[in-house]
């Protein structure tokens, strides 16, 4: 009998997930710099090109508006194309072409065309590349009305959600956090399975402070969490979707427990910890005893590798914060 699940990579549930929906679904295709023959920087669609070949793994000129123009395009007209941005520090000249057109397509048509596209980018930090290689940049396009905005933490939620963001009539933004790619395996489903946009998931159940946070910086708030046992009792949210925000989810948690903080790795200024603190204050303000302790990463421009660990909040840093809401 075939085996019912396979342990996986995150980078691997990548590849799986873009593999099956383009078994089941001819209209999706894989596009990007490097991505065919080569396999992709981080080889998230290796052996894509050898089963699928040059029509639906495309590799292109290292234009990256071109790229995602080209795909609006295509998605006008009833493909499905999963563009790649080799990181999310360059997606910078695509910009005007998602905010402009891929995130306004459905409305300016009056629901005429849609945008069926997902851009996949690996974000963040943690892996000692050079300058434009870390950005965690995922608030500007949270703030575009029309894209949703998903980073997966987990292999298992990477393939749901990637088969959920194929699958989806309007542009994702898909950030996957390269730290984790390799960083640990799980069990992931061999069948084809969606993980739904837009629901976070309580990954610690706790009493006394809930701690929002996504992508690779889960791993440390966990990590953190499971140090303050016994002194704090902490809930910790992976909000998996940060457009749209599980706003039930989070004022649920706040609710109960009274106390609040946000880990993320992207500079604290406008990110989403702030959005978070505000949907708070406006849904459960009643129910606040401290105030919401940020914790993320600096605003300046992420470091080279002498200061990438100071740069990134880690587990010390995390418990710190906790216990910092925890004394008001």
């Amino acid at each position: 009998m075939a085996a019912e699940s396979e342990n996986l990579t995150l980078v691997q549930a990548v590849r799986d997930g873009l593999r099956q929906e383009m078994e089941r679904d001819e209209d999706v295709v894989v596009m990007g710099e490097d991505v065919g023959k080569n396999g992709g920087v981080f080889r998230a669609t290796e052996g894509l090109y050898d089963e699928f070949g040059e029509d639906r793994v495309i590799d292109t000129p290292l234009a990256e508006s071109g790229i995602v123009g080209t795909a609006i395009g295509m998605a006008a007209y009833g493909l499905r194309p999963v563009p790649e941005m080799q990181f999310l520090g360059f997606i910078y000249p695509a910009f005007d072409q998602i905010v402009s057109h891929a995130a306004r397509l459905r409305t300016r048509s009056r629901g005429r065309f849609t945008c069926p596209m997902v851009i996949r980018a690996p974000y963040g930090g943690g892996i000692r590349a050079p300058e434009h290689h870390s950005e965690s940049s995922e608030a500007m396009f949270v703030h575009q009305p029309g894209l949703k905005v998903v980073i997966p933490s987990t292999p298992y939620d990477t393939k749901g959600l990637l088969t959920s963001a194929i699958r989806s009539p309007d542009p994702v933004i898909f950030l996957e956090p390269k730290l984790i790619y390799r960083a640990f395996r799980e069990e992931v489903p061999n069948e084809s399975y969606e993980v739904p946009i837009g629901e976070a998931a309580v990954r610690r159940e706790g009493s006394d402070i809930s701690v929002f946070t996504y992508g690779a910086m889960t791993r440390p708030t966990l990590e953190a969490a499971e140090n303050l046992e016994g002194e704090i009792d902490v809930e910790v949210v992976d909000l998996r979707t940060v457009s749209p925000l599980d706003i039930d989810t989070i004022v649920e948690s706040f609710k109960k427990t009274g106390r609040g903080a946000v880990v993320h790795e992207a500079p604290k200024t406008n990110g989403m910890g702030a959005e978070i603190a505000a949907t708070i204050q406006e849904e459960a303000l009643m129910y606040q005893e401290a105030p919401i302790q940020r914790i993320s990463g600096f605003d300046t421009p992420f470091p080279l590798y002498a200061l990438e660990d100071y740069y990134l909040p880690e587990p010390a840093r995390i418990e710190t914060g906790i216990r910092d809401t925890m004394e008001f």
